[in-house]
């Protein structure tokens, strides 16, 4: 018995909805996906390689930031020129909210606003931070995005990622999901460079050994996790690769 079927028969993928299923989706339905994040950076990487799969089988993928992550010595001119050169590496288009990094405001006026951007755009499905990450952006950006799917008749289906698990991302629960990566991997990491300013050496590296040990779990080299959350219309990612 090899390690995989050791995991299959241990009950560890039990729940597991996907595994290197979105290569197999069909190329005849596009949809458009947003994936939040609380600074630029944080969707590339935390789930830059579905983002890319995503983008590859010809659906538009927007990356919709929180703010510009401008924050002392590093400028919002930079910050933007860099999240625009990782949207090119994954085929993806930037998008804004328009608040300020380290200062995220979560009220009814902000509630309306972000939830305006969402359904301006009409996704089919949104990934974003879990609930309780440490930085307060995540958490925002997150509250925001639940009360804009919420407001919306959870009309879209809303699935969380992960973010440099055990640093940024705590007490994540089991994924629901997972997405094999290893093909894309590269890409994924080239989009993360793009964040020079952002000392990527070290936080790269963090996210990669969780892309390797989630690969682990659902038998692949790399692989990104997600958790969808109950009640929504639909699982897009079955959909999208079944």
């Amino acid at each position: 018995m090899n390690r995989r079927e050791m995991l299959l028969s241990a009950g560890t993928l039990a729940g597991v909805t996907m595994t290197k299923t979105l290569a197999r989706a069909t190329q005849d339905s596009k949809s458009k996906i947003i994936v939040t994040g609380g600074h630029p950076g944080d969707p590339e990487y935390g789930c830059g390689g579905t983002i890319a799969r995503l983008a590859a089988m010809g659906h538009e993928v927007v990356l919709l930031y929180l703010n510009d992550g401008a924050w002392q010595e590093t400028s919002a001119a930079t910050r933007i020129a860099e999240a625009k050169k990782a949207c090119e590496i994954l085929n993806a288009r930037p998008v804004y909210a328009n608040q300020t990094n380290g200062h995220a405001i979560v009220d009814n006026s902000h509630y309306e606003a972000f939830q305006k951007i969402i359904e301006a755009e009409k996704p089919d499905a949104v990934f974003t931070h879990w609930m309780i990450d440490n930085h307060p952006d995540h958490r925002a950006i997150a509250n925001l995005t639940y009360e804009a799917w919420k407001q919306l008749k959870r009309r879209f289906a809303l699935y969380y990622y992960e973010v440099s698990d055990g640093e940024d991302t705590t007490q994540f629960p089991a994924p629901t999901h997972y997405v094999d990566i290893s093909d894309v991997s590269d890409k994924k990491k080239a989009a993360c460079y793009a964040h020079a300013s952002q000392t990527p050496d070290r936080y790269y590296e963090l996210q990669d050994s969780v892309a390797a040990f989630r690969g682990l779990t659902c038998g692949s080299k790399r692989a990104e996790a997600f958790v969808l959350q109950i009640g929504s219309a639909y699982d897009f990612l079955a959909r999208a690769g079944v």
